[in-house]
Order: C-alpha cells, then structure tokens, then sequence
C-alpha cells in the first residue's frame, strides 16, 4: 500500500480521493488543514486516521508515503520542497508552481532526496490521447494546434457584485491561463515540443489577474494558438490540422469525443472513452512509477513541466500578469 496524505481540502481534492480508491494499493492515511476543525472534518469524512496543521510535521511524520498538493498555487512549491526534502513523494496539482524558478528548486529537492515528483496534469495520461498521439501521423504534416478552453467561472458572478474570491488573486497565483489555459498548452507542448516564440494577449482584470486571453505559438513547420477564458463559454471543438485531414477533439482537457476528418470526406471515430474516473490514470500513474523504483513520469516529464512553465512565464510577461511569487 501506498500511504498518502492530502494538502488542501477542496473540490479537487474531493473528486481527486473519488478516482484514488478504485487503486487497490492507494491509501489515505492523513490530511491537512490549516485548522484543526476543518482537518478532522475532512478526515473523518473520508476515514483518514491521521490530522495535521504543521506542514513541517506531515513532513517528518512515518504515517505516510506521499502527499498530493491540492492548495492554492502559490503555495505549491513551499509545500512541496518541505515534503521533498524529508524525503516524501509528491504529486502536485496543475499548474504545479508559480514560476519557473519554484519549479526548478522542486525539480532540484526531488533530484537531491530520491524522491518523485509529478505534475497532477490528467490530459496526457487519458485513453482519448494515447489515441491522438497513434493516430496522429494519418493527418499527415501538421500545420496547425488550436486548442480552446473558455469556462465561465461561477466565481465571476460574485467577482461582479464586488466580492474577489481566490480564483480570481493574484496572490494566489491563479488567473485564466494558470487555472485552464494550461490545458491548452500542456498538450501542444507533449505532442510538438516548445515553440520558438509565442505572443500573448489577455485581458486584465481589477484584481489583477487575467480573466481571458489567448497565446499564438510560432513553430518552424506549424503554428499553434490557444484561447482560455474565466469569464466566458466556448462552445468549438479544439482541433489538430494536417495537410491531410484534421482531428477534431470536444474537450482538450478530457476528450471523449475524438475523430479524423479527412480531406476526401470519409471521417474516423478514433475516440476512447475513458473506463475509470479521469483522475483514475495520473493516480495510477504515480502509484505504479513508485512501485517500479521510478523517480519521473515518462509522460509528465520535468522537461515538459519546465516548456510549459516557460510558455506561462513569458504569457505573464506580455500581458503584464504579475504574482507576489514573482518577487
């Protein structure tokens, strides 16, 4: 058994430890909170044994293998080096720091300690997209990635009548393209690699965060572009072009339908519905490298995680998204 512990005691969280006890060898054993009621709350909501406040504590205690990081994410990198560095695994929610620079310290720590650590992004690990990648090359050269994820938050309602709730602080470091332009990215960087430059544009917000924007990426044979929004719906498929068909994709972040429209006409239902929860395959994932002796995901990789940091960094930087993080 693998014994976990939990940071962050949210939805994600909640939907998270859903999908983790399909895995035989997955086990709660303790979670965090700030609050010592909020901590046993949710402990006893989900008959985890153990309580902490201290993340210090968690850290050094002999209760637990690994921890999944749900807090905000401007935390993620404090929560993670302490756990790395007393030699906890660690898989941590996307996007799984603030900046480039957290991320190579937590890079650094898991390399120092023998310890993995795992960005939590579910898409590359999805049957829809194993489909994608094997059927990728029947559409020929590709020429263009577009990629949308545009989801109105009900936060916004509340951000209208003037009260600023975490989604939308800059001190948490969260925004449109943290929260869900990073689906956008993350695919076009595991499947075509880093661009040679991008452009940027977003719109900005009283809070100081980005309720919408959208990034152009410039690659020698193909461009990308990706839309995201916080504060708006999209109804249009993301698309994969080649000079000979394209693949049409409903949702970036979770496909269940996926299909090659060729240019000839016929169309070829390549979709593979997932037959777990969508969290299910990074938990096993993570589990399995663990039970393997693996200290890095071979899909999830560091040099991926650090292109699309890379990507998000120079976004904020066109766009003027600054985090107390950055400082």
């Amino acid at each position: 058994m693998i014994r976990f512990g939990i940071i962050g005691t949210n939805w994600i969280t909640d939907t998270f430890l859903e999908a983790a006890k399909s895995i035989e060898e997955f086990s709660l054993t303790a979670v965090y909170s700030r609050t010592k009621e909020r901590a046993k709350e949710y402990a006893e909501k989900h008959q985890a044994p153990y309580t902490f406040t201290s993340i210090e504590e968690l850290a050094q205690s002999d209760v637990v293998d690994a921890v999944y990081i749900a807090s905000p994410t401007s935390f993620h990198a404090s929560h993670a080096t302490i756990l790395l560095n007393n030699g906890k695994h660690v898989l941590c929610e996307k996007p799984i720091a603030s900046n480039k620079r957290e991320l190579t310290e937590m890079i650094q720590a898991a390399k120092d300690n023998q310890v993995l650590l795992m960005e939590a992004m579910k898409s590359g690990f999805l049957p829809s997209y194993a489909s994608i990648r094997e059927n990728l090359y029947k559409i020929g050269q590709v020429r263009r990635y577009f990629a949308s994820y545009c989801q109105y938050s009900s936060r916004y309602d509340a951000y209208k009548e003037g009260t600023v709730l975490n989604a939308f602080k800059p001190e948490f470091s969260n925004g449109s393209l943290m929260d869900i332009g990073v689906y956008c990215i993350y695919p076009m960087i595991q499947m075509f690699g880093k661009p040679d430059s991008i452009k940027a544009s977003g719109l900005m917000l009283d809070s100081g965060v980005d309720g919408e924007g959208g990034i152009l990426a410039h690659y020698k044979e193909l461009e990308g572009m990706v839309m995201f929004s916080k504060v708006t719906n999209s109804y249009i498929p993301s698309e994969i072009q080649g000079e000979n068909g394209s693949i049409l994709i409903d949702k970036i972040a979770s496909p269940e339908k996926v299909e090659i429209r060729y240019r000839d006409g016929r169309v070829e239902d390549i979709s593979i519905l997932p037959e777990q929860h969508t969290m299910y395959y990074e938990t096993k994932e993570f589990i399995d490298l663990l039970k393997s002796g693996s200290l890095e995901s071979t899909i999830n990789t560091y040099e991926d995680s650090i292109a699309v940091m890379e990507i998000l960094d120079e976004a904020r930087k066109q766009i003027g998204l600054v985090f107390p993080a950055d400082k």
